[in-house]
This record gives structure tokens, sequence and C-alpha cells, in this order.
């Protein structure tokens, strides 16, 4: 398994606990965005920078992505694709997006996108708290504990 991360809207938080996981389980991170970061020096965390444009990242992450690979995103339809190739999907909030749900989430998606295009505020997702972080943790030791079991 490998970590794939949609870096350019992760939150910090999130990425710090990717950067000890990599280190304790000994997995690859990749971070992906179109504009440079800084990454703690390790042979388990990489950095890959793609142009800027509308979806470069996930076309990039979607094309590197194997089979049994986690994306870390907040960003549905790159989760779909990632479901899509036998990948598995989590958010910044640690909910894991499955074949059971991604469809319904990626309805509710377009549902929202088209009443934020005729007008309708519709608002931002809430600010990341202690809980969200602490169930992402979980969720993450989760899948990287599957990983590892024979």
């Amino acid at each position: 398994m490998q970590i794939w991360v949609d870096a350019d809207a992760c939150p910090a938080a999130i990425k710090e606990i990717l950067y000890r996981a990599a280190e304790r389980a000994r997995i690859r991170v990749t971070l992906v965005a179109n504009q440079s970061l800084r990454i703690p020096a390790s042979p388990y965390i990489r950095f890959t920078q793609v142009p800027a444009g509308l979806d470069v990242a996930d076309r990039r992450i979607v094309e590197l992505l194997e089979p049994g690979d986690l994306v870390v995103t907040a960003d549905i339809p790159l989760a779909a694709a990632a479901i899509d190739k036998n990948a598995h999907a989590l958010n910044p909030r640690g909910e894991l997006y499955t074949k059971d749900n991604i469809r319904e989430r990626l309805s509710l998606r377009n549902f929202m996108d088209e009443l934020r295009g005729s007008g309708v505020a519709t608002g931002g997702p809430a600010v990341l708290n202690q809980r969200d972080r602490q169930a992402f943790a979980n969720a993450l030791d989760s899948l990287l504990a599957k990983a590892a079991a024979p």
C-alpha cells in the first residue's frame, strides 16, 4: 500500500498525522500539489508538484494509483475514481469512502454544486477540530493495520 495525498487542500494537522504514520509504518506517503510544499526529510515521504490547473493533481494521483493504495482527499470525484481503481479513499475527517457510499456522496456533491451555481449560499465545511483529527488518525491506523496483516 502507498498513500497518496491530495495535498493542495489537505489540512496541516492531517499532513502531520500522515508524516508520523509514514515513519511508524514505514509506508510511502506521496503528497501531490500544484504549489511547492515543505516536507520532512524521510525515505518514506515524497512530494510531486504538478502544473496549476483544474484537477491536475487529481488526474496525476489517479494515473499513478494502484489497487490497494490509499488516497487522502476531501474531493469526492477523486475518491470515486480511487474506488473505481480498487483503492481506498479517506477524507481528512476520518470518513472512509466505499463502493456503498460514494455514489450518494457524489449525488449530494453535485446537488450542492448546482445550488451554488444558481446563487444559493451553501456555506463551507466546518473547521477541522480535534475530534476530526482523532477520527482520521483512528481510520488511518485501522487501514494500515489491515494492510500489514498477512
